[in-house]
């Protein structure tokens, strides 16, 4: 007991005469050992180091993860060593919602089978977004997180020690000037050169940390990387996806649309029920571009009829130059296959659905999707 009290005695001495000679220093009443400019500059350039890697992990694990209770909750995960439970990404629960809503309405009905189609497709982005976050994780957070903790946590010892030994070696530069006696000089300069032999040696151990911050840079570097492959694999299959899906409900979208306005007509009139629907029969089996429904008074050229492109006139004005931006693979005869950069001619005919518009190269002729095609002026 006597021991710590005079170990702590001592330890609360050698603070306040450091917070002393920290004062003195900043009043310019006392002497400092300054570092070279080179040693400066590595010292400020892991300082930025440190600084800029918090941040970025920081704002990483956010767009990783928004919610800020669920990062709570990993972090305690972590710090107890347990594994994080796993949890279901937002597009997978959206799917659950439109799986099961999907059934109650009838998985046979036109919204049913799109609610099925639209769900498949979230809980694909779920997957893809649930295997970023891994990989993200993996490749380009935990490197960040382990330079932190342990690197860093390396160099701001050494850091601690070093400014420690400086201390102590101006602490003897200042004995060594008051010193008046010839032994207490004596004394005074070989404590003086023992405490710069400490600081020499604790300066280089520091130094050659420092300098370890270009490999730092360069592991960070391929991390990286790393993180923007995953990133552009990410977005690409979403891409795709949603190209996908887009597609189904496309070509599903004129028979959808179409047998719910024949389905209404049939309920609202009874006399439609005894009678076969003339509109109906007009309509084609497999639409080639999207009706929207006739109003009365305006005429509706595409809603008359099965539409052929090939009989189809261009308008003496409107025509448009559009260039493609995906390639695209024609569904029927009545729709135009596309090639990625390629230059065609494009109009609208009234009536027609906006997302298509009929699109011409040389001879051929076809419907066309507006969101392949880049229009130019």
């Amino acid at each position: 007991m006597e021991f710590n009290v005079k170990k702590l005695a001592s330890d609360a001495g050698v603070f306040f005469s450091r917070a002393m000679q920290f004062t003195e220093e900043k009043l310019g009443q006392a002497e400092k050992t300054e570092l070279d400019a080179h040693f400066e500059n590595l010292l400020a350039r892991a300082d930025c180091t440190k600084n800029w890697t918090e941040k970025i992990l920081r704002q990483t694990e956010v767009l990783l993860q928004p919610n800020p209770s669920a990062r709570v909750e990993e972090f305690l995960y972590e710090k107890l060593d347990r594994k994080v439970p796993s949890r279901v990404t937002n597009g997978e629960l959206l799917a659950q919602y439109m799986t099961e809503a999907a059934n109650d309405f009838g998985p046979g009905t036109p919204y049913g089978k799109t609610l099925i189609k639209v769900g498949e497709t979230q809980r694909r982005l779920g997957a893809a977004e649930r295997e970023f976050i891994r990989s993200a994780s993996i490749n380009f957070l935990t490197p960040l997180r382990n330079f932190l903790e342990g690197d860093w946590r390396t160099i701001s010892k050494e850091r601690r020690i070093l400014q420690n030994r400086r201390l102590d070696l101006d602490a003897c530069k200042a004995r060594l000037k008051k010193a008046k006696a010839a032994e207490a000089k004596a004394a005074a300069e070989h404590e003086l050169r023992l405490t710069q032999t400490e600081f020499d040696r604790q300066a280089e151990v520091t130094r050659l940390l420092l300098e370890g911050i270009s490999s730092t840079h360069v592991n960070h570097l391929r991390c990286l990387h790393e993180f923007v492959e995953s990133q552009t694999n990410y977005y690409a299959q979403c891409y795709q996806f949603m190209l996908d899906l887009q597609k189904q409900l496309g070509s599903s979208k004129g028979e959808i649309f179409s047998g719910t306005f024949v389905g209404n007509a049939e309920s609202a009139s009874p006399a439609a029920a005894t009678s076969p629907p003339a509109a109906a029969a007009t309509l084609p089996a497999v639409p080639t571009i999207p009706v929207v429904p006739t109003i009365v008074g305006v005429p509706n050229t595409v809603a008359e009829g099965v539409l052929n492109p090939n009989e189809v006139k261009p308008p003496a004005s409107g025509t448009r130059r559009a260039r493609v931006l995906y390639d695209y693979e024609a569904a029927d005869s009545t729709e135009l296959a596309l090639l990625a950069d390629e230059m065609i001619t494009v109009y609208s005919l009234p009536g027609m659905d906006p997302d298509w518009l009929i699109g011409e190269r040389g001879n051929q002729k076809g419907k066309v999707p507006v969101t392949y095609l880049e229009l130019l002026s």
